[in-house]
């Protein structure tokens, strides 16, 4: 921890006291991903046209609608698990699976809803910045919800037989392969012009995960810092420059 009384102010509002193991996770993560996922990734991009990538992209946003619902009861938002479960369920039948996004286009946006922005409902302390390997940026309160979230999900109950599980399983990895590929010229972008690609990603994510928390929608890498980043103080942490918003009803 800094000695010097303003480098230890910004080093506490950081909240990244495992700052070094953070950054050695960090540097594994963009190793793997340089060695094996980016290039997943850009054969996916290549090799399906973006209206094939839009539809996996609905079915497995449709497949995650019973988590999103169940976090939504949860936290006593009747409003949004009603609208929840309107998009379950138009879009599991008139969307054809999940392909179609016709809910939104009937008055059913899109919610938020996991199972650490329940624990955030219920005042539990986000706790430390944490780097987690492959997931990347999170924090303890997130990760234990992450583990909940996969708990509770309903596919992984009707994933009994072999067959079926490893579906489930192709289910996850596929996730993955998409959000690294609509990720990768933003990413690309920001290692380029940030001074440390670590301290942006930080300040993105949790200005992301704070709209998040509040029911609001961002795009996690496209969406601008709130406050420019200084370049000779790294602990510096625009998302902290901004109150968080009022949770929406």
């Amino acid at each position: 921890m800094p000695t010097d009384p303003a480098a230890r102010a910004a080093f506490e509002e950081a909240n990244d006291p495992l700052e070094p193991l953070n950054r050695t996770t960090f540097e594994f993560n963009r190793i793997l991903d340089g060695l094996l996922i980016k290039n997943i990734a850009l054969l996916y991009r290549t090799v399906l046209p973006d209206p094939v990538r839009t539809g996996i992209r609905h079915v497995l946003h449709n497949l995650n609608q019973p988590i999103v619902f169940a976090n939504n009861m949860l936290q006593g938002e009747l409003q949004r698990a009603g609208t929840t479960a309107a998009r379950f369920s138009i879009n599991t039948t008139l969307g054809l699976a999940g392909i179609f996004d016709v809910a939104t286009g009937w008055g059913f946006p899109e919610q938020t809803g996991d199972f650490g922005q329940t624990l955030w409902s219920w005042g539990v302390p986000e706790g430390p910045y944490l780097v987690l390997p492959l997931l990347g940026p999170s924090d303890p309160r997130d990760a234990i919800g992450e583990g909940v979230d996969g708990y509770i999900d309903p596919f992984r109950y009707v994933a009994r037989r072999e067959h079926i599980k490893e579906m489930n399983e192709a289910r996850f990895v596929t996730d993955g392969v998409d959000q690294r590929a609509q990720a990768i010229p933003e990413l690309e972008e920001i290692e380029k012009t940030s001074v440390d690609f670590y301290a942006e990603l930080r300040s993105l994510w949790r200005q992301h995960r704070a709209q998040e928390l509040s029911g609001t929608h961002s795009d996690f890498l496209a969406a601008p810092p709130l406050v420019p980043a200084i370049e000779n103080e790294l602990y510096q942490d625009p998302a902290k420059a901004s109150p968080p918003a009022v949770k929406s009803p």
